[in-house]
């Protein structure tokens, strides 16, 4: 039996199959929302993978194991019956596995529930080289993801590591802070039920989709388009993760800069940024952040701006900051500030119609502007008016860097 990938891969992930034949990619964490066809994806990239390895083994882990059947496990025998492997294949649930008759290869399916089943793990020959992990969110975390990772692969030349949720409304739940945090080998790839052929949901589904759109946009960004929507008290609701190529960057005119100082805990925070006066866009592209850094260690860090004006925050020894970096050929300005400039910037930053930030360039930023919340009030819940004086380094920056930019607009 022959078959088409066209026909069971949804087109969306034409991209990370190519990166995976290539050889480039050790880590793929597949994000979206309900129908994005993620988990079928995988499943049959798995298989694929498996097969591409003769001496490799797959481990498929959910958080409960009672959970394993109905999916992963089904999930995976759909694969192999798709690709026309159902006669190459046995596989039981008793132990759970599914064993490549040809090699002896077994791909293996565990719950996280009983960990010390992973530990004692052991192949008659080759070694494991594959895991999945279905609704990474659910696991207790990336400590403990990290865990099973250096469980698993102990042995052989390959490795391959699939990681696949539906994102958590908080931007603060570890697996969305996870996704944007760079990793060599790692690629994050984001799908929703548009990007999957509309045959393959059925008119319910889509029916069920546009409904919940016309009723709760914002239950449908989350659910649907695997957004993360919050809890209706961050700040910023006008984020855009996403690459800003230099290309892009070297063809703005104005470039802005801003510099947040720190010790410790809180760190030295430098910003680079481009806004788009015509349509209203800030695009932040540079971040560096750094505890216990001194002033002329701070200057080999920013070395590359020395001609560029930066706009320093001259509060809390500042300004001393600020003459040091002067006398070294710095053109360091300080930040006006004031009463209620701290408000006007923040409220200028949500009038944009977006803040565009490259996650990989720009871990800080992005994980700051993602994760800032209005505080509530212990007891009683009520969202606190004014904005909270923590974590909000970059954040500052930007406010400083600005300046020009907001205050023309009635500061």
């Amino acid at each position: 039996m022959t078959y088409k990938l066209s026909k069971i891969i949804s087109p969306a992930f034409a991209e990370p199959h190519r990166k995976i034949k290539m050889g480039v990619v050790n880590e793929l964490v597949c994000k979206g929302g309900r129908g994005s066809a993620k988990s079928s994806y995988v499943s049959v990239e798995l298989v694929l993978e498996l097969l591409k390895h003769p001496l490799c083994h797959a481990v498929v882990m959910r958080k409960v194991g009672n959970t394993l059947r109905t999916s992963v496990y089904a999930q995976i025998c759909w694969a192999i019956a798709e690709l026309g492997l159902a006669n190459k294949f046995r596989c039981t649930v008793s132990p759970m596995e599914c064993v490549y008759i040809p090699t002896g290869q077994k791909i293996m399916f565990f719950g996280m529930d009983d960990p010390g089943k992973l530990k004692s793990i052991k192949v008659a020959f080759g070694y494991i080289g594959i895991a999945w992990f279905e609704e990474l969110d659910q696991f207790d975390g990336e400590e403990q993801i990290r865990s099973v990772e250096q469980s698993l692969f102990r042995g052989g030349v390959y490795s391959m590591c699939f990681k696949s949720f539906n994102p958590p409304a908080m931007a603060r739940n570890w697996a969305n802070r996870y996704v944007i945090e760079s990793k060599p080998g790692k690629i994050v790839h984001h799908s929703t039920y548009l990007t999957t052929p509309p045959e393959w949901l059925g008119p319910r589904f889509l029916a069920d989709a546009d409904h919940l759109k016309s009723i709760n946009p914002t239950a449908y960004r989350h659910e649907y388009g695997g957004e993360v929507v919050g809890s209706g008290t961050q700040v910023f609701e006008n984020l855009r993760l996403e690459p800003i190529s230099e290309k892009f960057i070297s063809e703005q005119d104005w470039h802005y800069f801003g510099q947040d100082w720190g010790w410790y805990p809180d760190p030295n925070q430098f910003v680079g940024c481009t806004y788009s006066s015509k349509d209203r866009v800030l695009y932040i592209y540079e971040d560096y952040r750094a505890n216990r850094c001194p002033d002329d260690r701070w200057a080999e860090t920013i070395k590359a701006h020395k001609n560029d004006r930066i706009v320093a925050d001259p509060g809390g020894g500042g300004d001393k900051s600020i003459s040091n970096f002067r006398s070294m050929g710095f053109d360091m300005v300080a930040a006006r500030k004031g009463p209620g400039s701290v408000e006007a910037g923040i409220k200028w930053l949500q009038s944009l119609p977006a803040i565009v930030i490259d996650p990989e360039r720009c871990p800080n930023a992005a994980k700051e502007f993602s994760e800032y919340e209005y505080e509530r009030n212990e007891k009683t819940g009520e969202v606190l008016q004014g904005y909270p004086d923590a974590a909000n380094h970059v954040i500052d920056g930007c406010r400083y860097a600005l300046e020009q930019v907001w205050r023309r607009r009635g500061m």
